[in-house]
């Protein structure tokens, strides 16, 4: 009885129906197109990002994390995340790059600059034990505004670490080349390129 009711109600009333569907298609219209404008925006101020060393030396830590999280979405990572923080296993910015490949990077903050304590091998072993086993990247990166020891540097290369020191650092952070087109001997690209 009572769906018969509403059923006759809707009949005589069809107009309000028609009303609330055109409002809904109105409203959904609205918000999406609210939600393109918004991403573009974004995606234009992060195209736009750039740092000088002297705004990533007066960084915390953790807000240098996030630059480094940010200058590698502004680099195509759309997944870039910053992970680092207790029990962060060695790792503090995750990211996939255009080409598939997996990034896993720590990042070592000196508020000195230069004249900070350098990142030596006791740091790059750490990310040498977790990059690939623990956290399964293709890339394993240390990102730092100082410098490297030389025993260090040696031990990046032996162990297929990728260094980003205070100059590739500057060069990185200043310009509109992704850090991929800095660093040498990548691993191939997980996805075939446009190219072939």
């Amino acid at each position: 009885m009572i769906t018969v009711m509403v059923v006759n109600w809707l009949l005589a009333h069809w107009w309000l129906l028609l009303i609330a569907a055109v409002l809904a298609v109105l409203g959904g219209t609205w918000w999406w197109h609210q939600g393109t404008q918004h991403a573009e925006q974004e995606r234009a101020r992060a195209q736009a990002l750039r740092y000088q060393l002297a705004q990533l030396d007066a960084l915390s830590h953790r807000q240098f994390e996030h630059a480094i999280r940010d200058l590698m979405y502004r680099d195509g990572c759309s997944d870039a995340i910053q992970v680092g923080g207790r029990g962060d296993l060695g790792a503090d910015v995750k990211a996939t790059d255009p080409l598939g490949r997996r990034w896993v990077i720590q990042c070592k903050h000196r508020r000195n600059g230069l004249q900070g304590a350098p990142v030596g091998t006791p740091e790059l072993q750490v990310l040498n034990g977790t990059g690939r086993p623990v956290h399964k990247g293709d890339v394993v990166v240390m990102v730092t505004n100082g410098r490297i020891t030389e025993p260090g540097r040696v031990f990046a290369r032996q162990q297929r670490l990728h260094l980003v020191d205070r100059h590739v650092l500057a060069s990185w952070a200043a310009g509109s080349r992704p850090l991929w087109e800095l660093l040498p001997a990548l691993p191939p690209p997980r996805t075939p390129s446009q190219i072939s």
